[in-house]
This record gives C-alpha cells, sequence and structure tokens, in this order.
C-alpha cells in the first residue's frame, strides 16, 4: 500500500471515530488539531526552500507510526530513506548530507499517536528553490521511439558545461541485452553516447538522467530527473555510391535493392562517410537561404524528405528532374534525390525507400569527391574509431 493510501485509509478511521462521538473526556480532554500533533518542517506550502534545509517529522509527545517522504518526478517519485528516532518522537532523513534537490516538489505524510492515544494523520507538501541558471539535456531519440541499429543517444545542454565528468556521471545508458557503450563529449554543450558497434535488433535501451541537483558550472545546477526508453529495431542499412549514382539498401545482410539516385554535383558534393537518418518529413519545404546557397532554389513541397545531418544534408524525393538524372549524373546541392512525383507516390523510389526507413538508420557515401562528414554534424560519430571515441569521455 503506497503512503497515500495507508494516510487516506488512516484519516477514514479518524473521521470515523469523530462521526461515533467519541466523549471528550475519554481522549483526554481539548481536541487537537493534525498541525498541532504532527509537526512538519518545512511548513506545508512553503515555497523556496533551500538545498540546505532539512525535513524533519515531530510529535510533543506519544509517538509517531509511519513517515513516508517523497520527492515527485516527472516519470513517478522518489522516496527519501529516514529512520524514526527510537523514542518514538522524531523522523529524520537517514542520509542528511544528500540534502533537497532543486525545483523540485516534495510531499510528506505522517501517522502518530498522541499522549492519550489518539491517531492523527497529516499530509504536506513543500517546494525547493528554482535556480536562475537552471540547466536541462534535450535528447534524442524520443522516449517511447522505435529506431534504426545506427541510432546514437545525444543530449545538447543549454547552457555550457563546465563540470564535464559530474554530469557524464549523472547520465547513464544501458542496454538488454547488455552492449557496450561509451560517453563523448563534442564541445561544452554536446554528450553523445554510441555502442562499439551497431546496436542489435530487439535490443531495450535505457537512458537515466539524474541531472537534478548536478553542478554543470558555477551557479548553475540541473533540474532534470528522467527516464527515457527506446527500443532497436529490424537491422538496416544503405550504400550509395555516388560515382555510380546508386544506392543499394541492406536489412540483416540481405540486400533489398539497388536504386538509382542523383548526388551531389561537382560544385556542391555530398559528403562521405556514415550518416544517421535524423528526421523523416513526407513533406518538407528547402530553401537555400537556409543552409548558404542564397535563392539559388526555393521548393516549397519536396516529399519523402529524410535529414541526414544537421547542416543540411537530406535523403528525399525529387519530382523536378528528369528521369534520366536518377542513375545518370549528379546534379544537388549536396543531397540524395531519388526520383519521385510531386505530392510523393508511394510506388516511386522515393516512396518504396521512405516506408521501410526508421530514424537511426545508417546511411553512408562512398565515392563522393567531398571529406567525410564531421563526427558532430548530425549523428556521425560512427565515423569515429571506437579507441578515439573512447577517449572522448570525461571520466577515467
Amino acid at each position: 500500500m503506497t503512503a497515500a493510501a495507508v494516510t487516506a485509509a488512516v484519516l477514514a478511521g479518524v473521521a470515523a471515530l469523530a462521526g461515533c462521538g467519541v466523549p471528550e473526556a475519554l481522549t483526554g480532554g481539548k481536541p487537537r488539531s493534525p498541525k498541532e500533533a504532527i509537526r512538519v518542517s518545512p511548513d506545508d506550502g512553503a515555497k523556496d526552500v533551500r538545498a540546505s534545509d532539512r525535513i524533519r517529522v515531530r510529535v510533543p509527545d506519544g509517538r509517531l507510526e509511519r513517515v513516508a517522504v517523497s520527492r515527485i518526478e516527472d516519470d513517478g517519485s522518489t522516496p527519501m530513506p529516514g529512520r524514526i528516532a527510537p523514542d518514538g518522537l522524531s523522523w529524520r532523513p537517514t542520509a542528511p548530507a544528500a540534502g533537497l534537490a532543486p525545483a523540485a516538489r516534495y510531499v510528506v505524510d505522517a501517522v502518530a499517536l498522541d499522549g492519550h492515544g489518539r491517531r492523527f494523520a497529516r499530509h504536506t507538501t513543500f517546494t525547493t528553490y528554482v535556480p536562475p541558471h537552471r540547466f536541462v539535456g534535450f535528447f534524442t531519440p524520443e522516449h517511447g521511439a522505435t529506431v534504426g541499429t545506427g541510432m546514437i543517444v545525444s543530449l545538447e545542454f543549454n547552457r555550457p558545461v563546465a563540470d564535464r565528468a559530474a554530469v557524464e556521471r549523472a547520465v547513464s545508458v544501458t542496454a538488454r541485452p547488455a552492449a557496450e557503450v561509451a560517453a563523448h563529449w563534442f564541445g561544452a554543450r554536446r554528450l553523445d553516447f554510441r555502442p562499439r558497434t551497431r546496436w542489435r535488433p530487439g535490443t531495450e535501451v535505457t537512458m537515466d538522467l539524474r541531472l537534478r541537483g548536478v553542478q554543470a558550472a558555477p551557479g548553475v545546477l540541473g533540474t532534470q530527473r528522467k527516464k527515457v526508453r527506446f527500443r532497436i529495431g529490424r537491422d538496416q542499412t544503405s550504400r550509395v555510391d555516388a560515382a555510380a549514382h546508386t544506392m543499394t539498401v541492406w536489412r540483416g545482410g540481405r540486400r533489398l535493392a539497388t536504386l538509382p539516385v542523383t548526388a551531389g554535383s561537382l560544385g556542391s558534393p555530398t559528403y562521405n562517410g556514415k550518416m544517421v537518418i535524423l528526421e523523416r518529413h513526407p513533406v518538407t519545404r528547402m530553401d537555400g537561404d537556409t543552409v548558404g546557397f542564397g535563392g539559388e532554389y526555393d521548393i516549397p513541397d519536396v516529399p519523402h524528405a529524410m535529414r541526414l545531418t544537421t547542416s543540411g544534408t537530406f535523403l528525399h524525393g525529387n519530382y523536378w528532374a528528369t528521369p534520366r538524372i536518377f542513375g545518370g549524373s549528379n546534379t544537388s546541392h549536396g543531397c540524395i534525390g531519388l526520383r519521385d512525383t510531386r505530392g510523393g507516390g508511394p510506388d516511386t523510389p522515393a516512396g518504396w525507400f521512405y516506408e521501410r526507413s526508421l530514424v537511426g538508420d545508417i546511411v553512408e557515401v562512398v565515392r563522393s569527391r567531398d571529406r567525410v562528414v564531421a563526427p558532430d554534424n548530425g549523428l556521425g560519430g560512427w565515423n569515429m574509431p571506437w579507441q578515439k571515441w573512447r577517449a572522448g569521455s570525461a571520466l577515467p
């Protein structure tokens, strides 16, 4: 039974006794209020309680029967361990040095008997101080998602992190079945986690964010406590040969198809290397102004668009080029184009590939005239050797 349920049951019992009209002489004189019988600090409804403050529950006489203190989280509650003193008059946390978490809500439920044997129950809440310089991590993938075997877990922090070791200790990524996973920092705001090799299909992955109360920099405290769970789907990878103007799609080691493509032109070649599908859009707008190409193009209805890099590389449907372009020449501004129809036909090469793709699938480009994509451009960490990746951790 939860603490709240116990409290409710006791309160019902107290109400029942009151309803029976127990004579005042038998209850020891003037009735007390629950607040008088059970004294809780911080006060009920208190705000801006400091992390250095301590929770105290006590009774002036009688004894405490049970006390439950919980911190309310986004995904549930976390109990605070504590102990009632041998004389029954007080309760204190068993690990007071830990203090209170910032920007948190706490609930206290207590049941006690006073010196006359009367039972009381009390429920109080309070909130802790919200630091002005909070930091949180914006994460990918989303909770509950099913993603491809190339997914890299990525956190973008809203403030620069000075104590990277402290923040990294507060984040863990675990897998079932187990996989070797390591962290890598890209600058002061981004922390990525990837396995040594691609995830196994069916793996359940959990990212545990325990950033609440962690000091990322002087005066900058974390306020986040959350578990993010996602699942790895089937294993699909694709290889774009920019010189041959083809893309071969593999699933579970079996070739599904080889599709004709058009890649980046001589003046705007496509990146080489392994990229991960970051987003999928049935239709999107592509404006050259947003990626440094001025007014060279502005297409409001690009179908079957899948983002591969944060800098603007997409694999998408193309309805405006002549059919001979696909498989014949590279004409794009760096993207990879598949033949499509306006509005996105399901039976076109672009529609076929879009319906079979997941966020987290790897698309590798070879034999292009450009450099290898940077590891921090999208989820390009697969282009970094494992030992170098591990060297980017802030922990030994």
